[in-house]
């Protein structure tokens, strides 16, 4: 509503003077203000804020008069009268000091446009040169306690307890005073009670304001009680008063006049608000305005009694301040928006309590932009400090406010906007931003952070949530200096639907902005401009701006409507001249509503004109209502709204086009929300006899009262099917009492209404902003909020008394946001409507915080009944959870809310949603893991070690299958953590001490922990990402290092080798290098016990085929051509065909590695087998040179080609072009022929995905150390690698080799090659080469060799191997040894081995991503 900007200024008097002011009085325009101190009026200017007068009282004068008083000023600003200490009444006129003479003027350089010699131009822009005149005065013989103008009169009290009616003219108007003890008084002003003489003997005023809208006087007496004295300008016998009953302690009074309201400050700090009742004319208290501890921790420490209170120009806003200091401002029906008696206001940074600051007088200044105040004298200061001549100030406070204080007609946006002095604050956005959404969504780099949204952007209709929730910044429009010279201060300010354009209006005229060109229009006469002045507000149709405004030059009252998109002219203005002063103004679709002086509507419809290069609009008036019998006075009508709102939702059942048209008005008057419907009682005409026009002149029916305490009302003309709910409710601020929803209720699946469902239902809540605009149908109220920045730095620059900036904090204003909805839901549920919140439930599903609503309902509702001290009769929890449980959403809603409510209220949680066993089970079966997970957290607490290591091992296998391995590693250190702590009881709550409930299980809120996080609590000592990960060594190594004997890290690793020997068995070896990659698993190890068990191959051409499935491997296809193709010679494959394919096949990173080892790594898993074979390929070794020739389009062509696209010949010939540059490179001196390019393409077409081909290597290579022959060569085979196959087949003949894997080898390959005959002749040419081989090893294999006669060498060197680094706590290996062959072929350097480790970390991040794809 109204909001504090920035740091309050000082003004400083140019005049030095010992006296320190205390008092200060604007007069009724707001822009003059009068300052008293003992002896001197000073008289300031409001903008430029200047002293532009000041008289001194004579020390003769003064020792007659006594001291100044207070002040008051004549309704045209002509005269100023002050009441002194002695009874006096002095009378001053102000005098101007000629026509065109300024005291200070704007001095403007040569030739600038601002020099015009059109007559009072410069009026506003200047500081009028005014003379003070004692004029009378007037003795009224007793201290004057209060002084108050009337139109015609001043009302002045005395302490002799007199009411003296007095004339402007200085006479007393030719009446008795009134005695107070003569007017009779009563509880309320019903004629069969006639009036008490109350005891007010002795008893005078203390402080009254006249109030216009009641007609009467609110008063403070001298002991404290308050009343309403009514009217004071009839004769003596006629006036009468009421006193509300339960005051004792008043001390101030303030009237508003817009509301009808009274506020009295009462001795105990507090400000009661009594309004009259309309019937029996009581006092009734409306509401309180209190401090609550919230906002004010301190206030035990007390404020003291209410000192002044002040209602803003607009009386949206009341500011407060107590005789303790401080200042608190409040809406008009108490929802609490400032306050400087904590926070930053009262604190330093180092939490000492500042001094508050005591005001003496406050005033607002024009539409409320500044609040004008003077500090009472420092009570630090000595006496002679005092009395040194000094320049006394004035503080001047700046606010900003929302539109809607002064043009309502803003209510049926979903922008906010607030109004400063010279600027406006959007929250829209930037307009091209909304404008371009599709081209800048593709370069989302090149935006700043603060215009990034979580959210997708909505259509033009509702604005997206984009560009409304982006960020917490406004979008400031700085006013156009020009208008705001000459039109200061800005009154009204509206923003179009689409929230690109905005317009304003000041003292005169008004001007327009567009956020897309970021350029004001401006009227080119200036004339015009100052011949018109807004009175009703302005509003937006379309492109058009619509207006109500007076013509100074006619004297006539006017609508106006203008074109944006055309020049600011009358030329292009549509005028219709209306009868009365336009009030307020508001637009509905195609419809104008106006609220005129004389208390009637008048509705018009809006048609737009194309003729001509400049469209115009017709206004047609559709229907006049007058509504003098209801409304007291015109000026109590806050807003004026047309909605498509029924009572009857039936209606718009039957005929859905007319629930879009304009069926009611809603009024708010003095706060009470009145709704006119139209009457459809009557014959209704038909559609197609009627057309639109006749339809709209429906007769309107009685009014009703809605709501009380009504502060802003939001509808919208949209309409949209599936969230009818939000889209057809009232929306209403109520100040304190929070915001209220008139819902429509609807029948469900279009069955019959119900008689009760005929009707709509208001469900008041509660949210933490103060709303400025509804979002409809993404269930969100927009606010906002003051932020302090303290400066507190600032202190070395004097005296905090001399520097604001270090006595107040810098104030910002941010946009903020809140959800409703579980709040409707809620209290539907209450009310038995769980059909109408299903309903809404399932309507605002898709948004994206809905799992967050359905989250804050659980949690609200079950902290307040777990923790309720009484017993409650009728739990609306069970009814939430059953609500919930109608949503696919209910298992992550329970554990979330679970996990932020502390375990105490988990019993009676889950005793209405059910036994978390159960939930947890239902996780698993809906395979929500993540979920599942978070329910072991709440199992731990809640039951036995071994339920929770039952669960856990469950999740755990589940995890395995489905490959999530975050969760497989967290679930090791649960179930780690289980065993260490197996022996206890359950902890009553999640204690620090258990890694599994405190610091261990803090993934669950975050799922991209890295591993290294994972392992912080391992007993094993720090360990690097980058080392855990590598192929021999790993987490495994560090996990099973200390308690290797241990029953739960026995019990962990059965289940890792029990799931590694079934992906296996099924021939998943590409799930089985992500599993060794992801966990860390020793998988060469596990294949060296399980060589002649699991790792045994049954099926050779069942494997080859599987393996080309899953690594999406083209199988070989042979060129008809080939029979006379020079690859037939072996030869010439080697020394050409191998070298290019291994140049595609090698890990190139490998290359980097060998050749540039500073040059960082991609990532890719399984990418450590290169080098080794490289060395084990006699024929295919590279220079340095060459590998450097390799990198970069292998780098390219490997990352752009995805899994899915590999097995495509357009995508695999493209990365055989990017690889012709080497061949031209390595083998220049060559002439290749046609077909033998040919044949050289068509081999690399024969190849799978690069990284396909780097994890197929890396198996080789694990299988190789293992020693699973068998799987070597099918991966050899699949590879189409000859060199491989004969290393096996040689290390075949050594005589250490089981028998049953030469046996199996031998049968496999025959098995191959009967299959390849048949099925895929693509693999004869490589069955072939290794023929000659194969038959050496069979012939070999007729002589037996006794079993005993040898032991493998593979394991008796890893034996000899690990037991040197099992005393490193295996940091290394334990199976790094290499099966040597006779040969020697198997050679593989340290340096080669360490390359391997180092290369595994790539096999983390690229091997999950080969498992999800596949």
């Amino acid at each position: 509503m109204y909001f504090l900007s920035g740091w309050p200024k000082r003004l400083l008097c140019p005049l030095k003077s010992a006296e320190q002011p205390f008092h200060i009085q604007p007069d009724p325009q707001r822009l003059f203000l009068a300052v008293l101190s003992h002896t001197q009026l000073s008289v300031w200017y409001s903008r430029p804020s200047v002293l532009i007068a000041s008289y001194k009282e004579s020390a003769k004068a003064t020792a007659q008069f006594g001291a100044y008083k207070q002040s008051e000023w004549k309704p045209d600003s002509s005269v100023i009268v002050i009441t002194t200490a002695n009874g006096y009444i002095l009378f001053f006129d102000i005098v101007p000091v000629a026509d065109d003479k300024y005291l200070y003027e704007p001095v403007y350089p040569k030739g600038s446009a601002h020099v015009k010699t059109i007559p009072h131009y410069k009026e506003e822009q200047c500081a009028p040169a005014l003379n003070l005149e004692t004029k009378k005065v007037l003795d009224l013989q007793a201290p004057i306690t209060s002084i108050q103008s009337m139109m015609d009169d001043l009302l002045v009290a005395t302490e002799d307890c007199l009411l003296h009616l007095i004339h402007w003219e200085g006479i007393t108007n030719g009446r008795k005073a009134i005695n107070l003890a003569t007017i009779p008084f009563s509880v309320d002003l019903q004629p069969s009670r006639a009036g008490s003489f109350l005891d007010f003997e002795g008893v005078h005023i203390r402080d009254m304001e006249h109030c216009v809208t009641l007609d009467g006087f609110a008063v403070v007496f001298n002991d404290g009680r308050v009343g309403f004295i009514t009217p004071v300008s009839s004769t003596a016998d006629q006036i009468h008063g009421v006193w509300a009953q339960d005051v004792i302690d008043g001390t101030c009074v303030a009237v508003n006049n817009k509301y009808r309201l009274m506020a009295f400050g009462c001795a105990n700090g507090s400000v009661l608000v009594y309004t009259i009742d309309n019937t029996t004319g009581a006092m009734q208290l409306s509401h309180k305005l209190e401090l609550t501890p919230k906002q004010y921790p301190d206030i035990w420490n007390k404020t003291g009694s209410v000192k002044l209170i002040r209602w803003s120009p607009d009386y949206s806003v009341v500011m407060v301040t107590w005789d303790c200091g401080g200042l608190s401002l409040w809406s008009v029906f108490g929802a609490h928006l400032i306050c400087t008696l904590g926070g930053d206001f009262a604190y330093k940074a180092d939490g000492t309590k500042k001094e508050t600051m005591k005001i003496s007088s406050m005033s607002w200044g024009p539409e409320g932009y500044h609040l004008w105040a003077i500090a009472s004298e420092c009570s630090g200061q000595s006496a002679a400090d005092r009395t040194a001549p000094k320049q006394s100030g004035i503080l001047q406070f700046q606010f900003i406010k929302s539109a809607l204080t002064v043009n309502p007609c803003m209510s049926n946006q979903e922008q906010v906007l607030l109004q400063g002095e010279d600027r406006l604050y959007l929250n829209c956005g930037d307009a091209t931003q909304t404008q371009h959404v599709r081209s800048s969504s593709s370069h989302p780099e090149h935006k700043s952070m603060r215009d990034r949204s979580p959210f997708p952007v909505g259509n033009v209709d509702s604005q997206g949530l984009s560009t409304l929730l982006g960020h917490r910044h406004w979008h400031v429009v700085q006013i156009h200096s020009t208008y705001l010279e000459s039109n200061w201060p800005i009154r009204y300010s509206a923003i179009d639907k689409i929230g690109q354009n905005v317009a304003v209006s000041g003292k005169c005229g008004f001007a327009h902005y567009s956020l897309l060109t970021k350029k004001w229009k401006l009227f080119g006469n200036i004339t015009q401009e100052q011949n018109m002045m807004v009175t009703g507000g302005l509003a937006w149709w379309n492109d058009f701006i619509a207006l109500a405004c007076y013509n100074l030059n006619d004297r006539q009252e006017e609508l106006r409507v203008y074109l944006r998109t055309s020049n600011l002219d009358n030329a292009f203005a549509h005028v219709t001249k209306v009868q009365m002063v336009t009030l307020l103004l508001s637009v509905f679709r195609d419809m104008l509503i106006i609220f005129r002086a004389d208390c009637s509507f008048c509705l018009y419809s809006i048609e737009r004109k194309s003729e001509g290069p400049h469209p115009l609009v017709c206004l047609q008036v559709l229907q006049e209502v007058s509504m003098s019998r209801y409304i007291p006075h015109p000026s109590l009508v806050v807003s004026v709204t047309l909605t498509s709102v029924r009572t009857e939702t039936g209606i718009s059942l039957k005929m859905p086009q007319q629930a879009c048209d304009a069926e009611s008005i809603m009024l708010n008057l003095a706060g009470q929300l009145i709704m006119l419907q139209r009457d459809r009682s009557g014959p209704q005409i038909r559609e197609k006899e009627a057309n639109s026009q006749q339809r709209k002149l429906l007769p309107f029916c009685a009014p009703v009262v809605l709501a009380q305490s009504v502060e802003n009302v939001w509808s919208t003309c949209r309409a949209n099917k599936q969230k009818r709910h939000l889209l057809e409710a009232l929306w209403l601020s109520c100040g304190g009492a929070g915001m209220k929803v008139w819902l429509p209720l609807f029948p469900r699946d279009h069955r019959k209404p119900h008689s009760f469902l005929s009707k709509r239902i208001m469900l008041p809540f509660h949210i933490n902003i103060y709303p400025l605009a509804v979002l409809f149908e993404d269930a969100l109220v927009l606010g906002a909020i003051n932020e302090t920045v303290a400066y507190d730095c600032l202190n070395n620059l004097g005296s905090p008394a001399e520097h604001l900036e270090v006595q107040f904090p810098y104030c910002i204003v941010e946009r903020t946001s809140q959800i409703y909805l579980h709040h409707i839901l809620r209290q539907l549920l209450v009310r038995n409507l769980g059909e109408q919140a299903l309903l809404l439930a399932h309507s605002c599903s898709s948004l994206p915080y809905f799992p967050h609503v359905l989250e804050l309902m659980l949690h609200e509702v079950l902290e307040e009944e777990a923790t309720s001290r009484e017993p409650i009769p009728d739990p609306l929890l069970p009814t939430v959870a059953k609500f919930i449980t109608e949503f696919p959403l209910f298992l992550q809603t329970v554990v979330h809310c679970a996990r932020k409510t502390e375990y105490a209220l988990w019993n009676y949680l889950f005793a209405a949603v059910g036994n978390p066993k159960d939930l947890f089970e239902e996780c698993l079966m809906a395979q929500d893991l993540d979920t599942a997970a978070s329910y072991l957290i709440i199992l731990q607490n809640m039951e036995a070690a071994a339920v929770s290591r039952q669960h856990a091992t469950l999740l755990f296998n589940t995890a395995l299958e489905q490959g999530k391995w975050d969760l497989c590693r967290h679930m090791i250190r649960f179930l780690k953590a289980i065993g260490s702590g197996e022996c206890e009881t359950p902890p009553a709550t999640p204690t620090s001490q258990e890694p599994c409930a405190a610091g261990g299980f803090e993934f669950f809120r975050n799922r991209s922990i890295s591993l290294s996080q994972c392992a912080e609590n391992l007993p094993a000592g720090k360990f690097n990402l980058q080392k855990t990960l590598s192929m021999p060594t790993g987490p495994a190594s560090k996990r099973w290092s200390k308690d290797s004997d241990c029953a739960e890290n026995m019990y962990i690793d059965m289940m890792l080798w029990r799931h590694a020997r079934r992906l296996l068995e099924e021939i998943r070896l590409k799930d089985l290098g992500c599993f060794s990659a992801q966990l860390g698993f020793e998988l060469i190890g596990w294949l060296c016990k399980e060589r002649t068990r699991a790792a045994r191959v049954e099926d050779f051409v069942t494997a080859l085929k599987k393996l080309h499935k899953d690594f999406l491997w083209p199988f070989p296809v042979i060129p008809v051509s080939s029979i006379s193709s020079p690859f037939k010679n072996g030869k010439f494959r080697t020394a050409i065909g191998e070298q290019i394919l291994k140049s595609q096949s090698t890990d190139h990173f490998l290359d980097v590695d060998g050749g540039l080892p500073s040059v960082p790594r991609s990532h890719t898993w399984m990418g450590s087998i290169g080098t080794a074979h490289r060395e084990m390929d006699s024929a295919s070794s590279h220079s340095p040179h060459t590998q450097d020739a390799l990198l970069s389009p292998l780098l390219n062509k490997g990352d752009e080609c995805s899994i899915g696209s590999a097995t495509d010949l357009t995508e695999t010939s493209s990365m055989v072009d990017g690889d012709w540059t080497m061949v031209d490179e390595n083998f220049s001196t060559l002439s290749l022929t046609q077909s033998e390019l040919e044949h050289i393409s068509m081999e690399l077409a024969n190849k799978g995905p690069h990284r396909s081909q780097v994890q197929l290597r890396y198996l080789l290579h694990v299988f190789m150390e293992a020693g699973c022959l068998e799987w070597c060569v099918i991966i050899g085979l699949i590879l189409r690698d000859s060199s491989v196959i004969n290393q096996v087949l040689n290390f075949l003949q050594c005589p250490e080799v089981a028998e049953e894997m030469l046996q199996g080898i031998q049968n496999g390959l025959q098995a191959v090659d009967a299959w390849a005959l048949n099925d895929c002749p693509g693999y004869k040419p490589l069955l072939n080469i290794i023929k000659p081989q194969l038959q050496k090893l069979s012939e070999a294999t007729e002589e037996q060799v006794p079993p005993e006669a040898f032991q493998p060498t593979v394991i008796s060197k890893v034996t000899e191997q690990s037991s040197p680094r099992a005393e490193d706590s295996r940091s290394s290996t334990s199976h790094s040894a290499s099966p040597q062959s006779d040969a020697g072929s198997c050679n593989i350097s340290r340096h080669e081995e360490n390359v391997s480790k180092q290369e595994q970390d790539e096999a983390l991040q690229e091997g999950s991503y080969d498992c999800i794809i596949s």
